[in-house]
């Protein structure tokens, strides 16, 4: 395996070795929320200092190997360390953990050793290295197990023999879900329920739809403190008993379950951001050559606009071009890691910085000041703010001052300039229409004790700065004006990212079930929840064909993949797919008030029916208006179009509706004559 394939291989290692049932069985705050043991130790927990198995100290390790620090201490003695003679200590939870599941089946004096690991290599056939009397033998196919009580060996209820066991389990697992929900299975080539059985019941991987290890064990604390695999208790008395699958909270419900407090979040960005190491300054070298340019753009988002894909990427994608072909300089600066928030006054981290298209590299806040300063003076300088996540106001502020830029833009692109939680979704979960800071809503809101950082950085940045707000939509406009603690912008005006241009051309009437399909990223403030639940309930419809387009695909989720990828320099490709898979109705459930949608205009210029609820923002008021399809009250109201068939109305032998065109606008580029 390559250099390439690093991260796959590293994310191999940490599964085959963690042992989930140690960690939800010593952090019974892991098991009481649900959360995935697996992923919570790889984003979060050794950040913390979780020791992810019984026989391995994250703690210690780091103290005894200080070259680790920066990384997973865990991942480093799995895919170097112990070929290094790097030796791991016990976790401190070792006796806790052995005597809540019964006792160790090694002599108490015996030292744990760590499972066999495969070493990471750059050439394509790993070279061993000698072996030696205490190190283990590679990997071949799947772990070997460790030589304490975890996961790989559990207890068996009375009476049940292994061989019965497996048989009982393999009768109810379902291999071709297994294979669509993890990939990375499919891709070595592993049996699935022989992976399933060995190593993946204790990774947390599910072994069927509608059955989830995470929910059963939440919902019955008895099993995840027994360490007995979740399925196969569910198939021998779980099932029989009627032990429910899951807490019936609804997805709402299991979203507050899971919030992590906000002052958590802010405080695992500053780590992350802590280890990232500014490059040297003379990377800055193009911000103070000599230009013929026209000008300066200088612009700020939550990320590189270059490397990620999204509906505030595309803008950036589109204005960096557009100020290409008018001749003039783009500087755009995000913050090296994401942030939840904005940042704290005082607080310090890397900026990254994109010139002319070009990633430059992350550097200091202080280095970049200078460098701009020594830019020769004179030329024009505007500024656009599309989002403010991970920046202090001062330091941009700082910047703007340097490049000499005062007027500009602030793209209406979320909200937060109302709220830490920029969706003004309460706990992440229901619309709460941003009501005053201070009030009860607010202080009982997960982002309640990030909103003044919010609403005073953005009056501040609209009282040092002229700018004019720009909204993609009069919905997005309505929600910022209704907003009491809104900041007073010096002008006010709605820019459309897009518009529709009839075409001539109609649908087609395609026979066969009604294709509805979800477009983008699964997550659940864009309605994933609801779709996956719709998806579930009538998979086996024949009325019903369930599409999902998107780059990747999403594992274990009901529904056929398209793949699909928007760039700037395709910007029409979902369109396009859309028409292509004759996508008669869109489910856009956005929970959250959206201020354009580019998935609204996709769907409706293909020809597809709108189907979305009534606190979607502009995807409501863009399907109201425009005739594009039904804005439902609620989900219950969704479903029901599905149960009684109302909705195959909405199919494109019905309406036979009229294919648009796209024409997208220039963003920003399209308003800097307005700043001259």
């Amino acid at each position: 395996m390559g250099q390439g394939d690093a991260p796959e291989r590293k994310r191999r290692a940490l599964a085959t070795a963690f042992d989930p049932v140690f960690y939800r069985t010593v952090y019974d705050d892991i098991a009481r929320v649900g959360a995935d043991p697996f992923r919570h130790y790889v984003e979060t927990g050794w950040r913390e200092g979780r020791d992810p198995a019984p026989w391995f100290s994250v703690l210690a390790y780091l103290e005894r190997h200080p070259e680790a620090g920066g990384d997973d201490p865990f991942a480093h003695y799995l895919l170097r360390g112990w070929s290094e003679g790097c030796e791991p200590s016990p976790s401190r939870h070792r006796e806790r953990f052995l005597e809540r599941i019964g006792g160790p089946r090694r002599p108490a004096s015996a030292e744990p050793v760590p499972p066999a690991l495969e070493p990471v290599l750059p050439s394509p056939e790993p070279v061993l290295p000698d072996p030696e009397p205490e190190i283990p033998e590679p990997l071949a196919s799947l772990p070997s197990l460790p030589s304490v009580p975890v996961a790989s060996d559990p207890d068996l209820p009375a009476g049940l023999t292994r061989e019965a066991a497996r048989a009982l389990i393999a009768a109810d697992f379902d291999p071709a879900f297994y294979l669509s929900a993890y990939p990375d299975i499919a891709a070595a080539g592993q049996d699935p329920l022989e992976h399933y059985l060995l190593a993946g019941r204790w990774e947390g991987r599910d072994p069927r739809p509608g059955f989830k290890a995470a929910d059963y064990l939440e919902v019955n604390p008895d099993v995840a403190a027994s360490g007995v695999d979740p399925f196969l208790h569910w198939l021998v008395a779980g099932r029989s008993e009627g032990r429910p699958l899951r807490f019936e909270l609804g997805f709402r419900g299991r979203i507050v379950a899971g919030l992590a407090p906000l002052e958590a979040r802010m405080a695992a960005a500053a780590r992350a951001a802590a280890d990232i190491s500014a490059d040297r300054p003379r990377g800055l070298a193009p911000l103070s050559a000599a230009s013929q340019a026209a000008g300066l753009h200088v612009t700020f988002s939550h990320d590189d606009f270059t490397k990620r894909i999204g509906g505030v990427q595309l803008c950036l994608q589109a204005e960096s071009k557009g100020l290409v072909r008018r001749g003039i300089d783009h500087l755009h600066v995000f913050p090296a890691v994401p942030w939840p928030t904005l940042r704290p006054a005082g607080s310090r981290a890397a900026l990254g910085l994109v010139w002319n298209g070009r990633t430059l590299g992350h550097f200091a806040v202080g280095d970049i000041l200078k460098a701009l300063r020594k830019r020769r003076a004179g030329a024009r300088t505007t500024l656009a703010v599309h989002s403010l996540l991970g920046h202090e106001i001062g330091e941009v502020l700082d910047i703007l001052a340097a490049a000499g830029a005062r007027r500009g833009l602030f793209w209406l692109h979320d909200f937060a300039g109302l709220c830490a939680g920029y969706h003004l979704m309460r706990d992440e979960a229901r619309d709460c229409g941003a009501p005053p800071a201070g009030s009860a809503a607010c202080r009982v809101c997960v982002f309640g004790p990030g909103r003044d950082l919010h609403l005073s950085a953005h009056r501040r940045l609209f009282e040092a700065l002229d700018l004019t707000l720009v909204a993609p939509s009069q919905a997005a406009l309505d929600t910022w004006s209704a907003a009491s603690d809104a900041p007073v912008a010096a002008a006010v005006q709605v820019h459309p990212h897009a518009r529709l241009v009839p075409s001539g051309r109609f649908a087609e009437a395609v026979e066969g079930p009604l294709t509805v399909a979800f477009l983008g990223m699964p997550s659940a403030y864009k309605g994933w929840p609801v779709f996956t639940d719709l998806a579930e309930r009538f998979r086996d419809d024949p009325r019903y064909r369930f599409v999902r387009l998107g780059s990747a695909a999403a594992p274990g989720a009901p529904a056929d993949h398209i793949e699909v990828s928007v760039t700037a320099d395709n910007p029409h490709a979902m369109r396009e797919a859309l028409d292509s898979a004759r996508v008669d109705v869109a489910i856009l459930w956005s929970l959250c008030r959206e201020t354009f949608s580019f998935a609204a205009y996709e769907a409706a210029a293909a020809g597809a029916a709108i189907l979305t609820g009534p606190d979607s923002g502009n995807i409501a008021a863009f399907t109201r208006t425009g005739g594009h399809g039904l804005v439902l009250a609620d989900e219950a109201s969704l479903f029901a179009q599905f149960e009684s068939g109302t909705v195959q109305s909405l199919s494109r032998k019905v309406r036979r509706p009229e294919i648009c065109e796209i024409e997208y606008s220039g963003m920003s580029v399209d308003l800097l004559e307005a700043l001259s």
